[in-house]
């Protein structure tokens, strides 16, 4: 993958994925939770890509308190190449017993949240790289689509 195809893959992902900044609710800065051990590989490797060093990154669990948190973020922290002991104080939710969980068994990990300091200037980039990218896939002069 070249890093210009990583770097439209980043985006798209980040816009899907990613938490982003409301009119009501100025954020500007990358915030991107999932539970797909590959999907935080792939933005991990996006900001290795930006430009964003280790130290930049918090990493925080987000998991039911009936799962076993600690092998969460042992589980999480070699999928991040990170050292658990730095995570930020995981995130317990609240069982509701009128649901049933189907996500019970040993391989359920939760969401890992990744959060990257200093990062309003990013959040602008990938943004504005998003619209690009809308912009020119939806264009209807097609002889002068990019």
């Amino acid at each position: 993958m070249t890093d210009r195809e990583l770097f439209i893959a980043g985006v798209a992902l980040y816009w899907a994925e990613g938490a982003k900044d409301k009119p009501y609710r100025r954020r500007e800065n990358l915030q991107f939770i999932n539970s797909d051990p590959n999907v935080i590989r792939l933005y991990l490797r996006w900001l290795d890509l930006l430009g964003v060093a280790p130290d930049r990154r918090a990493f925080r669990v987000s998991i039911h308190d009936s799962a076993d948190a600690s092998e969460a973020e042992k589980y999480w922290a070699e999928i991040a190449g990170a050292d658990a002991s730095t995570f930020q104080k995981t995130t317990l939710k609240k069982h509701n017993p009128k649901t049933t969980r189907k996500n019970t068994a040993d391989d359920y990990h939760g969401c890992l949240t990744i959060y990257v300091s200093q990062s309003a200037e990013l959040y602008r980039r990938m943004e504005g790289a998003w619209y690009g990218i809308v912009g020119a896939a939806t264009a209807t002069d097609l002889e002068n689509r990019t």
